[in-house]
């Protein structure tokens, strides 16, 4: 382990690194990861970045919070961009830490094009999707070659805190059969009626995962229709992903966390 630390890139004062934490549990950290939390000066971290992760930084690193939450009072992002910049300029190794990957849905390529026009070094350092490592923990496969060949990843909430108005429905209801939506959960009925009128199956099968691979994971089984109606009825929060289609079914036999607690897993046909 000591040997391939040695071998990975030196943190240099001045430069900003683009972290990727993972979805929550800190075994999901990369390598690269690690070294940057054992190497920076100043961390500057989101809301969703587990406490677990943050106990791994070097003893005297300053921890300063950036997040942003829904409905709560939260960091601009141009305020967060110009800081790193500052710190950046001040000799710092400063290592920007973000829960799942930066740049999905993260507004990492928005910090690293403020970095590119201040003349600041960066790297960016990948981390594990929520949409990926999510749905693995709460055993649903993003492909399976007996449902699907292609998967969307969409945004469930905008600049603005509304469904984008830019989503092609009917595209989007007929291009893939697994449909995963981040930032969704405020508006899931929504989204649901869109699809509906857009050609998805009322009984198509819908996983909502809540604070995906921490202790405190939710997973709700339900249909397009009845969605919205049963995290409501089962008073679920963000923050979560939610995955539309047939690989859902599989989680009948793949609920790899439910084993290990003595659920009985089923291999159930999906013919």
């Amino acid at each position: 382990m000591t040997d391939i630390l040695e071998t990975l890139p030196t943190f240099e004062p001045g430069w900003v690194w683009l972290c990727g934490a993972g979805p929550g549990d800190p075994g999901l950290l990369t390598l690269h990861a690690y070294h940057a939390l054992q190497s920076c000066d100043h961390l500057v971290y989101d809301a969703l970045v587990d406490e677990r992760c943050l106990a791994l930084v070097k003893p005297g690193a300053e921890l300063e919070y950036a997040g942003k939450r829904g409905g709560k009072p939260s960091a601009l992002q141009a305020d967060i961009s110009a800081r790193l910049v500052e710190l950046a300029r001040a000799g710092k190794r400063v290592l920007r830490l973000k829960g799942g990957d930066p740049f999905v849905f993260g507004r990492g390529g928005e910090e690293a094009l403020t970095l590119v026009e201040q003349d600041i070094p960066f790297r960016v350092i990948p981390g594990i999707s929520a949409g990926l490592g999510g749905l693995a923990y709460a055993g649903i496969p993003l492909t399976h070659r007996e449902v699907n060949t292609a998967v969307t990843f969409i945004t469930g909430h905008s600049l603005a805190g509304r469904v984008p108005d830019d989503i092609d429905w009917q595209a989007l209801a007929s291009g893939a059969p697994v449909l995963v939506f981040y930032m969704g959960m405020k508006h899931l009925a929504q989204i649901s009626q869109q699809l509906r009128e857009a050609g998805r199956p009322s009984h198509e099968p819908v996983a909502i995962v809540c604070n995906a691979t921490l202790p405190s994971m939710q997973v709700l089984e339900t249909n397009l229709a009845d969605c919205a109606a049963d995290v409501a009825r089962a008073g679920l929060e963000p923050p979560a992903i939610i995955v539309v289609g047939d690989v859902v079914r599989l989680r009948a036999g793949l609920d790899w966390l439910g084993a290990l607690g003595g659920k009985q897993l089923t291999s159930e046909p999906l013919g």
